[in-house]
């Protein structure tokens, strides 16, 4: 008889979205409003810088971080549009996505027995990722009442001392709940207190239509504390690409 598979994947359930994805791809004239990404292809100017650097042989291994120009790159984008710094050489990483970032981020924090705030509802592979890695994903729920932001009381509440980091996603998928700054100062005493990481999951950072985008690596004294983790899927229609990284 074959051995049985690791029970932690053989329990987790099939994502309902993937589900609604593969139905929605089987029809025609039928809009999925499934999987999150923009309706219109990557823009033909990225497309063709892909295929001069083909050309050109950039094909090989690159380092484990991903390429410097690119991280490079990434560090003056958010230098000058979100006031963050971070250094090239040490602290961002190229990932497959935003979601190996995810998968990546539980690995190096996780083990057996920690606990892991998620907001609820909230991105369907944080608690996959968080129970891989051996810990236990600690639900929040987060409604319409308060416009789907997290409240300081409830994080307070939230927090045990098996608890390792809390995962944020702002603006919100599914919700659309967007933290202002003023929101996330409210949770900083409470965070440094605690000590536990903050996963900030900002995929969504450009599709904000009303005020202006904040994030909580922008609190010095929460540096520390704070992964970022965001990709270039939404902001520049590039799902199919799995370019994420690590802040």
């Amino acid at each position: 008889m074959t051995k049985p598979i690791n029970s932690t994947v053989a329990a987790m359930k099939p994502s309902g979205i993937r589900k609604f994805f593969d139905l929605a791809s089987t029809m025609e004239s039928v809009i999925s409003l499934g999987v999150g990404e923009p309706d219109f292809p990557t823009p033909w100017h990225i497309c063709e810088s892909a295929i001069d650097s083909m050309i050109d042989g950039n094909t090989h291994y690159t380092a484990n971080r991903g390429l410097i120009q690119l991280r490079r790159e990434i560090a003056r984008f958010h230098e000058e549009r979100y006031s963050q710094i971070y250094d090239p050489e040490k602290e961002i990483i190229v990932t497959v996505g935003g979601s190996e970032g995810v998968d990546l981020t539980m690995r190096t924090l996780v083990e057996p027995g920690d606990e892991v705030i998620v907001l609820d509802p909230n991105y369907v592979a944080y608690t996959p990722a968080i129970e891989l890695a051996g810990g236990t994903a600690v639900p929040i729920r987060i409604t319409k009442e308060h416009e789907f932001k997290l409240l300081p009381e409830d994080l307070a509440a939230a927090i045990t001392d098996r608890t390792k980091a809390i995962i944020l996603n702002f603006p919100s998928n599914p919700t659309g709940g967007v933290m202002t700054a003023e929101d996330y100062e409210k949770l900083v005493p409470i965070l440094l207190e605690s000590g536990i990481y903050v996963i900030s999951d900002e995929i969504y950072a450009e599709l904000l239509f009303d005020g202006e985008f904040a994030s909580p690596a922008q609190f010095t004294e929460l540096r520390d504390q704070v992964i970022v983790i965001n990709g270039f899927s939404k902001a520049f229609a590039m799902t199919g690409w799995r370019l994420g990284y690590l802040l």
